[in-house]
């Protein structure tokens, strides 16, 4: 039977144009698709230099449209592929480990809305039969959520079919699923996502392997028994045909064997540049995720380096006042639990500017109290429509911890710190100022080279591990006149 009974031949055109759209499209794994295509291209000289030894007895067929909507196939799967992997929740239903049948019912619509449209196109556009890659679509089902459900997505993929009165879709789809989660449930996940189009390159390592340890390799079986499956679905529709219509069963019917033969070959091949596809989407995620584990568990370190660097200081200046003011002392002790109560506690990454004015304003209760109302003065320059804005935590503190210790300490007369916030524009701006003795005009870099106190290096690394390049950490120091530290990051508001 030619795949061209009852179909118009006046579009034959399309195929070439419809490919190239289609490849253009699809970017991430242009290395597979030209492997599989180099290996179409192959068998097709293979085929035109041995035409007669490669034809069936009965066979006929436009076989330059077979090969162009062999190819165009390829396209098609590229492109549907990288299409769903740019969507973040297909993304976190295709990789989660565990799923529930909401979720699951969630995945299948990613997959049916669309080929289920190009089982219609097939049926409809005269020569568009490379739009059809339910067959394959019922395969990477029944291998990523199992036999239940491919069975499932096999059905409504035949709908469009069966309404054209391929009445064999159903059944043989049906039972496709249960084939394929069959398999899907004997091989290991990981084995699905290394699973590879490159056909000649698998079959040559299966053979160097086994000749020299014979085993069961479960990518070839997958390999093998796809293209079984696929040669069932052309005897079905070779030997069970419509007597009075329409063919019972879509398949690409084309009389030639070498021709044939790449037509088997096909359709593992589009399964594996799906596979590859999102393997390679997985594996990005799987990076970016040890990425985002290292920078937390770098600023959880230096988060940790905060905690025992502010207790030391504030143990020393109670220390200094138990004997000579032991009510004061005991206030400051009152002012420090609140100040451990908080940082023990479990807190997020950020807070917003209000929690962490309130956090500071325990320490500089103990401070004042050390230095005398007198001596050390607080001055806030805060912008209200910063008091929801997203911070890091504990940022302040140690900055103010810096201008005491070293701007007014020093100082025989004390000081002022000054604290100021406001919104410019997707930005804040916070700064930290005293009227202390300085620091000398040197840029962050160099304070950070020269040891400027932990608290303003660890400031700074963590404003880089969390905003990278769109944070600014500016100091500026002016011997006897004082010392002004401004950070500027993106404003999130909580």
């Amino acid at each position: 039977m030619s795949i061209l009974q009852g179909e118009e031949k006046g579009n034959r055109e399309q195929g070439p144009a419809s490919f190239q759209l289609l490849a253009s499209s699809f970017q991430p794994s242009a290395c597979t698709l030209l492997s599989c295509v180099r290996l179409l291209a192959v068998a097709g000289f293979v085929y035109s230099l041995f035409p007669a030894f490669m034809r069936y007895p009965q066979g006929v067929g436009d076989n330059k449209l077979i090969l162009i909507t062999l190819l165009v196939k390829l396209g098609v799967a590229a492109a549907v592929a990288s299409a769903l992997a740019r969507s973040r929740t297909f993304q976190r239903l295709l990789f989660a480990e565990h799923r529930r049948h909401r979720q699951t019912a969630a995945m299948l619509a990613f997959f049916l809305v669309p080929l289920t449209l190009g089982v219609w196109v097939r049926t409809t556009v005269p020569n568009f039969l490379a739009a059809d890659i339910s067959f394959e679509t019922v395969i990477l089902l029944g291998l990523l959520v199992g036999p239940g459900w491919a069975m499932l997505g096999g059905i409504v993929l035949s709908a469009p079919a069966v309404w054209h009165h391929e009445y064999l879709a159903l059944p043989f789809n049906a039972a496709l699923g249960l084939a394929a989660g069959t398999l899907g449930r004997f091989v290991e996940m990981e084995e699905i996502w290394s699973f590879t189009p490159f056909i000649d390159l698998s079959l040559y390592r299966w053979i160097r392997r086994n000749l020299r340890k014979p085993r069961i390799d479960r990518q070839i079986l997958m390999l093998f028994l796809i293209a079984v499956l696929e040669m069932a679905r052309e005897w079905v529709a070779r030997n069970l045909p419509s007597q009075t219509g329409p063919r019972r069963l879509f398949a690409l019917n084309t009389g030639v064997l070498g021709l044939q033969v790449l037509v088997w070959l096909c359709a593992p091949m589009v399964v594996g540049i799906a596979l590859k596809v999102w393997n390679a989407l997985r594996i990005e995620l799987k990076l970016e995720e040890q990425k985002r584990l290292l920078l937390e568990a770098r600023l959880d370190a230096l988060q940790r380096q905060i905690n025992p660097h502010f207790l030391f200081n504030t143990l020393n200046s109670i220390a200094s006042l138990v004997r000579m003011k032991p009510e004061l002392a005991r206030e400051m002790t009152v002012k420090l639990a609140n100040i451990l109560r908080a940082l023990l506690k479990d807190h997020d990454t950020y807070v917003p500017l209000r929690e962490e004015l309130s956090f500071t304003d325990d320490y500089l209760d103990i401070e004042v109290v050390r230095f005398g109302a007198d001596k050390l003065r607080v001055e806030k320059e805060i912008d209200p429509r910063t008091l929801e804005v997203l911070v890091p935590s504990i940022l302040l503190q140690p900055l103010i911890e810096n201008s005491i210790k070293h701007g007014l300490e020093p100082r025989i007369n004390g000081g002022t710190v000054i604290l100021r916030s406001r919104l410019n524009g997707d930005r804040v701006t916070i700064e930290v100022a005293d009227d202390g003795v300085g620091m000398g005009n040197r840029p962050a870099s160099a304070l950070r080279r020269d040891g400027a106190g932990i608290g303003m290096k660890n400031v700074q690394e963590r404003l880089e591990v969390l905003y990278g390049n769109q944070a600014r950490f500016e100091v500026v120091s002016n011997p006897g006149r004082g010392t002004l530290v401004s950070i500027e990051f993106p404003a999130n508001l909580g």
